[in-house]
């Protein structure tokens, strides 16, 4: 096993449910055009290079091209099993290295200023010193202030491995990963040690894992992954659960009943804002209201500044509006969580994809179900494309359940030797902001 490594030559220096808001966003983002990671886990440059050039896509593409980003960040590369047993020495590995680093001061930051390939700048040295303290750039660090192809592909490996999109460009989020200081890197990898070792445990032959910070799921058996998917993760005040869980069962085209947090935080005040300018927030977004006795009650005559949370129960019909897109998957949780489709895909095409209110929205989630519901009958590609065409209404229940698990990693080591890192999203690391904020 091997651990990106720094250069001897280098001597570092130093630095439950939707928020009805997010869905209100996400419909308007569907309906007002109408009438609006992981992070890839890559696994090094050798990785990016087989995963886009091998399959049409061009490693030295412009690095503006927003195409090559939203395929990016929709469609991450599989890479490793991140609660894989693998993992452990070369996470272990990877604390040794950056406390080596922090020994010798950690690194300089690197300037606050836009870079890209063919830049003629001085902070493009302080970004080879940066690139080279981590074992990114494997070149001759020679004070060349020359944006050249060699540091471009360093910078797309650390990106690739911090959850950015390899894109080359030294842009605002790229520079604020850079500048996390070594010794919060090493704290995070001493805490997420802990986290794997507790987790790695739990995770039998076939399972969902869904890594809050990377905004990303796996699909994986017998220790492989099967498949990456893009998510939509909670809100840091809405916060996604952390939940060892199995899927049961799954509802295409279901009605979505609307929690009591998005009834009270969320419909409610928008009800009141759109009244005052005569619009009703039900009729605009196909919701309807529902009495004690579980009569239907006309829109028209709800006076929102009247009404309090448990006045009337809400929900929506399936439907190209319904936020939960055309599948909903079930699982026990305390937190009256879900996974689930959503009628807009656009935010899967971009890195920071945390909105929602606990929640996770899944991208290609039919080519999850097909996993999932693999050896029922009649269960094939084509049966779900149907039900999704049609809208039928059907509840499926798995013949053998599939453990889930919500976890919460943000650093770790692959089998590769490749150290990965992603945003500290909640703040669970005890190490401040510095890690969050890109």
């Amino acid at each position: 096993m091997t651990v990106q490594r720094v250069s001897p030559t280098i001597r570092a220096t130093r630095t439950p449910a939707h928020r009805l808001a997010a869905v209100l966003v996400a419909l308007l983002g569907v309906l007002l055009p109408m009438a609006a990671a992981q992070p890839a886990n890559a696994q090094g440059m050798a990785y990016f290079q087989q995963t886009y050039a091998n399959s049409g896509g061009d490693v030295s593409a412009p690095s503006t091209d927003r195409s090559f980003i939203r395929e990016w960040e929709a469609n991450p590369p599989k890479g490793f099993a991140t609660l894989s047993k693998s993992n452990i020495e070369p996470t272990k590995a990877a604390i040794k290295l950056y406390s080596e680093i922090v020994a010798r001061g950690g690194w300089a930051p690197v300037p606050e200023q836009p870079l890209q390939a063919g830049s003629h700048d001085a902070g493009v040295a302080f970004l080879r010193s940066r690139l080279a303290a981590s074992g990114d750039f494997k070149g001759e660090n020679d004070g060349s202030t020359v944006f050249d192809y060699e540091l471009e592909k360093a910078l797309k490996r650390f990106q690739a491995a911090n959850g950015l999109t390899p894109t080359g460009v030294l842009d605002k989020r790229t520079i604020a990963a850079l500048n996390v200081p070594a010794d919060v890197r090493l704290k995070q990898l001493k805490v997420n040690l802990t986290r794997l070792q507790a987790s790695v445990g739990q995770a039998g032959k076939r399972y969902v894992l869904v890594n809050i910070p990377a905004a990303q799921i796996e699909a994986v058996e017998n220790g492989q992954i099967v498949a990456r998917y893009a998510a939509v993760v909670g809100k840091p005040d809405r916060a996604t659960p952390l939940l060892r869980s199995s899927i049961t069962d799954l509802n295409f085209n279901p009605i979505w009943r609307m929690p009591p947090t998005v009834e009270s935080e969320d419909l409610i005040p928008r009800g009141r804002e759109m009244q005052k300018k005569g619009q009703s927030v039900l009729e605009k977004f196909h919701i309807d209201a529902y009495d004690g006795a579980g009569k239907k009650v006309d829109p028209g005559k709800i006076d929102w500044n009247k009404v309090r949370p448990g006045t009337y129960t809400y929900s929506q019909q399936p439907g190209k509006e319904n936020p939960l897109g055309f599948l909903k998957i079930n699982f026990a949780s305390a937190h009256s969580v879900y996974m689930h489709d959503t009628p807009s895909d656009t935010i899967f095409g971009r890195n920071f994809r945390s909105a929602s209110s606990g929640c996770i929205r899944v991208r290609n989630i039919a080519h999850l179900a097909e996993w999932l519901l693999r050896g029922q009958d009649g269960w094939g590609e084509e049966a779900i494309a149907a039900m999704k065409d049609r809208g039928t209404r059907r509840d499926v229940r798995l013949k053998k359940p599939v453990d889930l698990h919500f976890v919460y990693i943000t650093a770790w080591a692959t089998a590769d030797g490749v150290v990965q890192f992603r945003r500290d999203l909640y703040q669970r690391d005890s190490v401040g902001e510095v890690a969050a904020n890109y």
